[in-house]
C-alpha cells in the first residue's frame, strides 16, 4: 500500500509559520528551514525575556528609590535596611511609584524611617 501524506495539512502548517516570519530579512522570511529556525529562536527569546523583564523592572525600581532617598541624605541600602527593621511592609514597586508620583507621601515614609 502506498504511503499516505496529508499535503493539505502540511502546506497549512508551513503557510502559518511563513506568515509568522513575514517581517524578517531575506531567507529568514521565505526559506522554510531557515524561517522555522528563526521562528523557534524568536520564541525562545520571547520566553526568556518575559522572565528577564521582571528583573529589569526591579532594577528600575531600585534606581528610582535610590535617587529619591538620596535627597534626604540616605542611600538605598540604608533605607531598605531601616524600612525592614521598622516593619513597614511595602514592596519596591510601590515605593518607586510613591517616589515618582507622590513625593510628599514618600517623604513621610522616609521621615518615619529616620
Amino acid at each position: 500500500m502506498p504511503r499516505s501524506v496529508n499535503s493539505v495539512a502540511s502546506r497549512a502548517k508551513r503557510k502559518k509559520l511563513m506568515k509568522l516570519t513575514k517581517g524578517n530579512f531575506g531567507p529568514r522570511a521565505n526559506v522554510w528551514t531557515v524561517a522555522k529556525n528563526t521562528f523557534e529562536k524568536g520564541q525562545l527569546y520571547a520566553f526568556n525575556d518575559r522572565r528577564k523583564k521582571k528583573g529589569n523592572f526591579r532594577a528600575l525600581w531600585i534606581q528610582r528609590i535610590n535617587a529619591a532617598v538620596r535627597e534626604y541624605g540616605m542611600n538605598y541600602s540604608e533605607f531598605i535596611g531601616k524600612i525592614n527593621s521598622k516593619g513597614i511592609a511595602m514592596n519596591r514597586k510601590v515605593l518607586a511609584d510613591l517616589a515618582m508620583n507622590h513625593p510628599e507621601a514618600f517623604k513621610a515614609i522616609v521621615e518615619s524611617v529616620k
